[in-house]
């Protein structure tokens, strides 16, 4: 089923239940979300001519607004690229100029910056249903033209881009089949059926691919989403407890804040269930902290917009071993290795770079041959991540190639270094980074979040602490304590920036 049917079918399985709850309150059903969809689609049709094959670039908040533009180009068989509203106008007018888009639907406060001549639309906010892309609509209720095959798997549906914030954006290309896959990795024996309803809130920008991708899971399990203006923990909190959410998904980031708010204790999470997060590293301290306090399984997902979201985690049920320091094993039909700068596979223990085959990953980047083939390599993905797999087949993570330094001639990883670092009672979270040394080429800093701000670990704690684990010439030779780390627009820690800190030092 396509993302296309899966928002009519939804429309007759749940009707009247809202399938977004916008931030000052009113919804959009899931009967709204496919009429409005229909006439969005009439209306870009006729007016700007979209059809089969043209990509539209959707420069928007994260509203229904966004939600009814992408459905209803998936229902002209277009291809929706989302567009970062976090983006700063430089990186939106990279991200745009990468996707030449046929068209840009915008608004005029994130307008700017879009590179000339690129045609351009600016639509309102909605404050209802009724005024949702009311200037894009075909102005009475109008079916969307009807497609010569309608559920071609081969149709390309989104390009998710990758980066706007260092480097050329690259949009990963995925259509019909992999995100039919995904539904069924998601939803597993249940994949079939149309779900009971549950709540959700947004963690992400729609424009990230745990959205893109993920969005014909959530309606088929009848999900409604509770949209904030920009994700805060205190309303998030708030949200969960007073809609029973059994579930709660993230970036590890913000589970932390969740966790620091003041109000936390104030609420009853008996509902919680599950917790599912993504994006970046749990410190141990992090998942003891979470699973404790929510009373609630925790699993760390690791996976990339390049696998379509989807690659390995940790089982709820796991030890401490598995759950605390590993990013457990590959998930279903996904195949993972371990390969040196040959290409060839390293034994278990050592470290090399992570390659990736799934039903679930992208088809290549869009206007990208080059990118492409550096990155999909016989099949494969190659994530650029460093990683080893244990006797137990559970694998964990050292660090990106790009991020390793060389410390008097040895390889530090850095993210082999923090998995250590961050078990310690007094670090909430840590990154490290090398800083240019005169005699040793580079040395690690590590940046840590103290738990206690009044009574931060120093670094000979830290020191000792690892050195049962770690090599000396891998142990931080610099601390420098900071009240949160940077992060990017997509809720990654901002790794640039903090080596930038540490070169000018």
């Amino acid at each position: 089923m396509t993302l296309a049917s899966t928002v009519r079918e939804a429309a007759r399985q749940f009707g009247e239940r809202p399938v977004y709850v916008a931030a000052d309150g009113w919804t959009l059903t899931y009967g709204e979300l496919d009429a409005l969809s229909d006439e969005v689609a009439a209306g870009l049709a006729a007016r700007h001519g979209i059809g089969v094959g043209d990509l539209v670039a959707l420069v928007l908040p994260s509203t229904p607004d966004y939600a009814v533009a992408y459905a209803a180009l998936a229902k002209l068989g277009a291809i929706t690229a989302g567009v970062n509203p976090r983006y700063t106008p430089p990186e939106r007018a990279a991200v745009v100029a990468a996707a030449q888009p046929r068209l840009v639907i915008t608004t005029a406060a994130l307008a700017d910056g879009l590179p000339a001549p690129t045609p351009a639309f600016a639509v309102t906010p909605a404050d209802s249903a009724a005024t949702v892309l009311s200037e894009l609509r075909a102005g009475e209720p109008t079916p969307a033209p009807e497609l010569d095959d309608p559920d071609d798997p081969e149709r390309l549906v989104a390009v998710v881009f990758t980066s706007g914030t260092t480097g050329q954006p690259k949009g990963a290309m995925f259509g019909n089949r992999e995100l039919a896959a995904i539904v069924r990795a998601d939803l597993g024996p249940a994949a079939d059926d149309w779900g009971m309803g549950a709540h959700m809130t947004a963690p992400t920008e729609f424009a990230h691919v745990g959205y893109m991708t993920k969005l014909p899971t959530w309606f088929r399990m009848g999900t409604t989403m509770h949209l904030q203006p920009k994700w805060r923990a205190g309303e998030t909190l708030r949200l969960i407890h007073d809609f029973r959410m059994a579930a709660v998904g993230g970036v590890a980031p913000q589970v932390a804040l969740l966790l620091r708010h003041p109000d936390f204790d104030s609420y009853d999470f008996s509902c919680v269930k599950t917790i599912v997060m993504g994006g970046a590293a749990s410190p141990p301290v992090l998942v003891r902290e979470a699973k404790e306090r929510f009373g609630a399984a925790y699993s760390i997902r690791y996976s990339s917009t390049e696998s379509g979201g989807i690659g390995l985690g940790t089982a709820f049920d796991a030890d401490d071993e598995e759950s605390l320091f590993t990013i457990g094993r590959p998930r279903a039909e996904t195949e993972v290795e371990i390969r040196d700068d040959a290409g060839a596979p390293v034994a278990p223990g050592d470290v090399g770079e992570l390659f990736l085959r799934s039903p679930y990953m992208m088809r290549g980047y869009w206007r990208d041959d080059e990118a492409t083939a550096a990155t999909i390599v016989d099949g494969w993905i190659r994530t650029g991540d460093l990683a080893r797999v244990d006797e137990r087949g559970l694998f964990r993570l050292a660090g990106r190639k790009k991020e390793m330094f060389i410390r008097g001639g040895y390889n530090v990883y850095p993210m082999e270094v923090e998995a250590v670092l961050a078990s310690h009672d007094g670090v909430a979270a840590v990154a490290v980074v090398p800083r240019p040394d005169p005699v040793m080429g580079e040395l690690g800093v590590a940046v840590v979040v103290p738990t206690d701000r009044a009574a931060p670990p120093t670094l000979d704690d830290l020191r000792a602490f690892a050195a049962e684990r770690l090599a000396p010439y891998k142990l931080p030779e610099a601390l420098r304590v900071v009240d949160e780390l940077p992060l990017t627009a997509m809720q990654k820690i901002d790794r640039a920036a903090l080596a930038a800190h540490e070169a000018t030092t």
